[in-house]
């Protein structure tokens, strides 16, 4: 993968996320310590970030750094199982502690049984 292609999905990844949680680049930018404009060329793939950086827009998004690098692409189609799927994980970052352990242990049971079937 080439230099550009690494920055313009993370880039890309940091909008979906600032547009998710109903940002501006400007708010984006206030939060996190940056200029509006270096917002831009984040999300444009314009600015090799450096890893400090990305640091403070994923605490300025309210994620881990790990999610900037859940890629998103046009190129890639989600099927209705995948998007399940990231409904359900979108559901446990939210939830406490108590609340994801009990979902684990419900899926597990599920599961289980499905294999019986």
């Amino acid at each position: 993968m080439d230099d550009r292609k690494i920055l313009k999905l993370v880039g890309a990844r940091i909008k979906v996320l600032r547009k998710e949680k109903g940002l501006s680049q400007e708010a984006l930018g206030e939060k996190g310590g940056f200029h509006f404009t270096y917002i831009g060329q984040v999300e444009r793939g314009e600015k090799n970030v450096s890893l400090i950086n990305l640091g403070k827009i994923a605490e300025a998004l309210e994620v881990n750094v790990s999610q900037l690098f859940a890629y998103v692409s046009d190129e890639i189609e989600f099927t209705d199982t995948d998007i399940m799927i990231q409904e359900i994980v979108d559901m446990l970052r939210e939830a406490s502690s108590n609340k994801i352990r009990l979902s684990r242990n419900i899926i597990r049971e599920l599961l289980n049984e499905s294999k019986g079937d």
